[in-house]
């Protein structure tokens, strides 16, 4: 099979990654390298509202980087382990993005993402993968969510990017309620095109609109990123009551 093109184009202050079409991949500003440029990775990041000390990072897509190096940069007690199908794009994240090479905290790997879950390997799973515009397959299927739960520590979070116009959205979302117990969150990212979904393993079922308030407060100040408007966005699309947002059924 012909491998899709790859292209980094700069614009305005900004490189992207374009892989098989003129979709965006990634981006990076020049002038910040490790920030978040696109606005659906940072709000990726709201899982820290949940499980806000992550010890191991499995990442199944790297794209130019954008997770893995803020990751790497902000997150200084988590070790982060990428998992990449193409060569390639290791190879342009490092000569165009700024991805740092291997060190203790950061490893990146050749090999494909859906045989990549062991038993309790993670804390946090992370699964940003997609074939141009459309979400790989395989990296959604009720066999791979069921072994993202096993891949999960006790307590845990999995973190998944689909665009918001993905016909099997519903049907993803069931899969991954159906393997993690209901305890599924979907959150519509503040300006792109892009939905999140965050499945918790080990979480309490209900968690106080106050409590991530003031979480959401203490995260701004440490990662300079709109938790507080996370926080509203999420009490649009999940189960709550006046004082508490619903975790699981």
């Amino acid at each position: 099979m012909k491998k899709p093109a790859i292209a980094v184009s700069d614009e305005r202050g900004v490189r992207s990654l374009h892989v098989g079409g003129e979709a965006i991949q990634s981006s990076m500003k020049l002038g910040d390298p490790f920030a978040l440029a696109l606005d659906y990775t940072r709000c990726m990041m709201s899982f820290l509202l949940f499980h806000p000390e992550p010890r191991e990072a499995l990442m199944i897509g790297l794209g130019g980087g954008s997770l893995a190096k803020f990751f790497h940069r902000r997150l200084r007690a988590t070790r982060v382990r990428v998992i990449e199908l193409d060569e390639r794009i290791v190879v342009t994240a490092r000569t165009h993005f700024a991805l740092p090479q291997d060190d203790q905290r950061l490893r990146v790997e050749i090999g494909d993402g859906a045989e990549a879950l062991s038993p309790e390997c993670c804390d946090v799973l992370v699964v940003d993968a997609y074939h141009d515009e459309a979400h790989v397959p395989k990296l959604a299927t009720a066999e791979f969510y069921d072994a993202a739960y096993l891949a999960l520590e006790p307590r845990g979070a999995l973190v998944v990017n689909f665009m918001d116009d993905d016909p099997n959205f519903d049907e993803y979302l069931q899969r991954l309620e159906g393997a993690f117990g209901g305890a599924v969150l979907a959150m519509r990212a503040l300006y792109d095109p892009n939905i999140l979904a965050f499945a918790l393993k080990g979480m309490p079922p209900r968690v106080e609109w106050d409590d991530l308030r003031r979480r959401a407060g203490q995260l701004e100040a440490r990662l300079e990123l709109p938790f507080p408007k996370y926080v509203k966005r999420l009490r649009s699309m999940n189960r709550s009551n006046g004082r508490e947002l619903l975790l699981s059924p």
